[in-house]
């Protein structure tokens, strides 16, 4: 069974960057589909990026398209969320997730969900 830990969050200025990490386990990354998403209170789960099992990021949303780069560690065992150029509309909670079926960019193509990791941009 897989599992995903994320890391990473926090509060940023305008402007500012993190990095996001997912630490998986129970399967080696680089044999996953794997997606950032993310909520905020209220609001469906947002696609963020996605990147297939042979390597290659597959989409960005266009709200984080330039901005935002996802990547992956085999070694480590780990998938990233680089962002840059935060900006207030990006706080949410971020979450990672393996993909299993069906479009990429929806939320219930997904599953082994993590907790998520909360990150606030101040303006």
């Amino acid at each position: 069974q897989v599992q995903v830990v994320e890391t990473g969050g926090g509060l940023v200025q305008a402007g500012g960057s993190l990095r996001l990490s997912c630490i998986v386990s129970g399967r080696t990354v680089s044999s996953l589909t794997m997606g950032w998403f993310r909520q905020t209170p209220g609001k469906e789960r947002e696609f963020v990026a996605a990147m297939s099992w042979m390597g290659g990021s597959l989409n960005y949303a266009d709200s984080v398209k330039g901005r935002f780069t996802i990547s992956r560690d085999n070694e480590k065992n780990t998938l990233y969320l680089q962002m840059n150029s935060l900006k207030p509309e990006d706080t949410a909670v971020y979450s990672c997730a393996v993909h299993y079926r069906g479009t990429y960019y929806a939320p219930s193509a997904y599953n082994s969900w993590g907790q998520g990791t909360q990150v606030t941009v101040s303006s």
